[in-house]
């Protein structure tokens, strides 16, 4: 992962620490300056209780940074107008709905298993919108706007990651 990777990575762990200490009854993070996102998604119902708490706009931004996805990707993920997209960035109280906030989470956990498994989000990038034989000959990144999409573009990567390739 590239040091601007490592940066982006550090913030939104940082931001995802800071949300998880509001929510009620899970005060077991004070002491970590920012929970290791590997630890957030192997803890499935804390998962759970932030998808149905929504994800603030802060912690959106943070993640927009880190995923190589435009607004204009980030809108048509999410099945919501540009336009109230970046109103909703403008405004810092702004709790994205749950059915918003699982796919933002779903995006998040993809980006954070291609960053690992490729050497910069560059790659990552450029394996996203290239054609993929084993995922029928569409590009991943047409894969991520549902979750059975996500669960083939996610296994994809961990074969990669295994050094299986198709």
């Amino acid at each position: 992962m590239s040091d601007l990777d490592t940066q982006r990575f550090d913030e939104v762990a940082e931001e995802m620490s800071i949300y998880l200490k509001s929510l009620p009854g899970y005060t077991r993070y004070p002491k970590l300056r920012g929970i290791p996102l590997r630890q957030f998604f192997s803890d499935r119902m804390l998962v759970v209780d932030v998808i149905r708490q929504g994800i603030p706009t802060s912690l959106f931004m943070s993640i927009k940074d880190l995923t190589p996805f435009s607004d204009q990707e980030w809108s048509d993920f999410l099945d919501i107008s540009l336009k109230s997209l970046q109103r909703y960035k403008k405004e810092s109280d702004y709790v994205f709905r749950s059915i918003h906030s699982e796919k933002i989470i779903e995006l998040m956990e993809v980006t954070l298993v291609g960053l690992e498994v490729f050497d910069s989000g560059e790659d990552f990038a450029v394996w996203l919108n290239s054609k993929s034989h084993a995922l029928g000959s569409r590009r991943p990144i047409e894969l991520l706007r549902d979750s059975y999409g996500k669960e083939l573009v996610l296994s994809e990567l961990h074969r990669i990651d295994q050094g299986v390739f198709v």
